[in-house]
């Protein structure tokens, strides 16, 4: 499940049509998409539309440090650290503290901070400055940081403080020494951050023509009661569930119990009739056009990431306030947790059995599941199950689950189940061929154009190899389910730490199944000429391209290019800042994020524009340097609004000169300007409504998924 807002980020089996791109970030949900979600706040990252990216890929000998610091650096103290010594410090408010290793090419380094009384940040950089990992774990305690180097030389750890309290550390650098090249023992160098008896885990299991290859398990599945994490643990797999919830839907017309053109409302009545017709195959494509209800709860103030309760029952009551359709069915793709919950009530209905009951009789005991069943609420006892953490201010948080997942999420399984689920697919033993064909099938929209999502399951390719996957994510419960139907094998990974990357699956997919694929591409797409030196760049020449552009598939997404000194940035809507790189004279990547812009210039040697690369060509168009906020009085946008749709109050006022947000239950956010009448904060987009005289009347809230969700002004 997913909630797309930056103020936490939910289940891959419950969420977006926007995308958050970050280093840690999982690809879960579409087809070549990196969009998973921690139901956390993700310090930096970039929101990018949904049918706008095609992918995100994945993104240190210890010595004394000899060589120079990189240029960003050059002039400020850093100590060199070693391998297995500890060195200890305190941080005051304001400080940055900087340390040094060496690495040579391909190094994988891996290591903590002790937090005795300091809430710190964790950023490792390589020579060029380029960001490599980030760490913001709990609050105290041990916080492991871990780092891939592509470059030899001088690498940099900075310490920062989260909070400005000011504390002292201990730091110690665990592991330095080339990243593997044997798939098993690659697993165990990228799994040690999460293996140890203070650490939630992570369990992984890779196969291939019947026969498992690897199966290993790390960390902790209770840190309360020191469980050990297995790979027999019971684990939340989110969204993964998704395709059992396809198939159920699948089997049950198989029966002759429905057919996926039947109009919804005929097994769901009391649903609205809206000016186009939902059927059943909409809702298992994300093409229904319904509100997705998380990301519409949270306009509401509920707190999913403090465990506000969520009840089945409001999909349909959500649904029956819905006043329009959000799309044609069938016209586009946006993610929907909404539709899924309702094909398990639909499945309810069908078979005269509620949902977990169908599942365990039709589809776990059939295969031989034994450790598989969907979780009724978050109330309903597990045995031997995985709890799910968080980082919090104090060390790790128990968080619980999501309510109202069953459909769309909620299911709990091992990694041993899920290969034998998989082996279904290959030599179905239930179901026939026909519903995995169809499963595994890219569904067309009305124009078209492919989704790369058929019923439940993304497809596409990796390195030349067809790719059939779909992840999960809870609170803090990850999960990743990666099949290559050309070579009958997979590869599944768990987790019960919101800071697990379920990505890895991809990587470690190509390290098994290295044969069966293509070689890696040498160059990215998108990076400029080979040999430029960006430690040759002056940073005044990229004043030309300081300002505000707009994508032009989405023309209230705005990038807004900055300059500080020698530091280069660029900021998304509603989202905090990136730093970026040089890599020629006119295309520069994002050091947090694994995408590359390219500006443009025009005949006139103006710059006009930009294309963003992420795996695909994404134009962008420069904006006037005036922005709506400063032509605009922004005293006319000050009122308090309702929505009669979620029963919910907004205020927005003028603080210290800006436009704030406020509500009652959620933080206040300051908005920033985009298109004309139109800004954005707190991972919400407002755009103003005017009556034919001017006056603002009302604005319509969007967040994702969600769209236009009506406040009309009270005052």
């Amino acid at each position: 499940m997913m909630v797309a807002a930056p103020a936490f980020t939910a289940h891959a089996a419950m969420s977006k049509s926007y995308v958050f791109l970050m280093p840690s970030i999982k690809r879960a949900v579409h087809p070549t998409l990196f969009r998973e979600e921690s139901m956390r706040e993700q310090p930096e990252a970039i929101l990018i539309p949904s049918r706008v990216v095609r992918l995100a890929a994945l993104t240190l000998l210890a010595a004394v440090c000899a060589a120079p610091l990189p240029r960003h650096l050059a002039g400020q103290d850093a100590t060199p650290l070693s391998l297995g010594r500890t060195l200890s410090g305190s941080l005051s408010e304001g400080d940055t503290v900087q340390y040094t290793f060496e690495a040579g090419e391909d190094y994988f380094v891996l290591g903590e901070v002790d937090q005795l009384s300091a809430n710190l940040r964790v950023h490792v950089r390589a020579p060029n400055g380029e960001r490599l990992g980030d760490s913001s774990g709990p609050g105290r305690g041990i916080e492991r940081f871990e780092a891939r180097s592509s470059d030899p030389g001088t690498h940099i750890v900075e310490l920062t403080l989260v909070d400005d309290e000011s504390g002292e550390y201990a730091i110690t650098l665990l592991r330095l020494e080339p990243l593997e090249t044997d798939p098993k023992r690659l697993t165990d160098q990228l799994m040690s951050r999460f293996d140890g008896e203070d650490t939630p885990g992570a369990a992984i299991q890779v196969w291939r023509d019947g026969a498992t290859l690897y199966s290993q398990a790390y960390g902790m599945a209770n840190l309360g009661y020191d469980i050990p994490f297995g790979t027999d643990t019971r684990t939340n797999i989110g969204s993964t569930s998704k395709q059992f919830t396809a198939f159920a839907i699948m089997l049950q017309a198989e029966r002759g119990l429905l057919s996926l053109d039947d109009d919804i409302r005929k097994h769901i009545p009391e649903l609205p009739k809206f000016d186009q017709t939902v059927n059943v195959r909409h809702l298992i494509t994300h093409t229904s056009g319904l509100r997705e209800f998380l990301n519409l709860i949270r306009m509401t103030g509920r707190r999913l990431d403090r465990g506000d309760w969520i009840d089945r029952s409001e999909l349909i009551d959500i649904v029956q306030r819905q006043p329009a359709l959000q799309n044609e069915p069938g016209a586009e793709w946006n993610y929907n947790n909404t539709a899924f919950g309702l094909a398990a009530v639909i499945v309810e209905r069908t078979s005269g059995q509620d949902f977990p009951t169908f599942m365990r009789e039709s589809v776990f005991e059939p295969l031989g599941m034994t450790r598989t069943m969907v979780r009724p609420s978050p109330l309903h006892i597990v045995p031997e199950m995985s709890e799910g953490y968080t980082p919090g201010p104090d060390g790790f948080l128990q968080v619980g689950d999501l309510g109202g997942a069953a459909g769309a999420g909620g299911m709990y399984s091992t990694v041993g189940d899920l290969q034998t689920w998989v082996e279904n697919y290959a030599s179905p033993q239930l179901g026939s061929a026909r519903i995995f064909d169809e499963m595994m099938t890219s569904y067309v929209l009305s124009d078209g154009e492919e989704t790369g999502y058929g019923y439940g399951l993304s497809v596409d390719e990796q390195r030349g190899l067809r790719r059939v996957h779909h992840g999960g994510a809870d609170v803090a419960h990850r999960s990743m389910l990666v099949y290559y139907p050309e070579i009958n094998a997979g590869l599944t990974t768990q987790s019960n730490n919101a800071e697990f990357s379920s990505a890895v699956a991809y990587e470690l997919a190509a390290a098994f199944f290295a044969d069966a694929m293509e070689p890696e591409e040498a160059v990215a797409e998108g990076t400029g000429d080979g040999d430029f030196d960006p430690e040759d760049y002056d940073p005044e020449d990229f004043d030309d391209f300081v300002g505000r552009y707009a994508l032009d598939a989405a023309p209230n997404f705005i990038l807004t290019f900055t300059r500080e000194d020698d530091g280069l940035h660029v900021q998304a809507t509603g989202q905090p800042r990136v730093g970026i790189v040089p890599t020629s004279d006119s295309t520069f990547s994002l050091t947090a994020v694994v995408a590359s812009v390219t500006f443009h210039r025009d005949e006139n040697g103006a710059v006009s524009g930009l294309t963003l690369h992420q795996n695909g060509e994404q134009p962008a168009t420069r904006l006037a340097d005036e922005s709506a906020e400063e032509a605009t009085d922004l005293a006319e946008y000050v009122g308090r609004y309702f929505s009669d749709e979620v029963e919910t109050f907004y205020d927005i006022a003028v603080e210290d000169g800006e436009l704030v947000m406020k509500q009652r239950r959620l933080d206040d956010a300051t908005l920033e300007a985009g298109q004309p009448d139109t800004f954005s904060g707190a991972g919400f987009t407002f755009r103003f409504e005017r009556d034919r005289n001017g006056q603002v009347i009302g604005f319509y809230l969007s967040n994702g998924r969600t769209r236009d969700v009506r406040f009309g002004r009270v005052r």
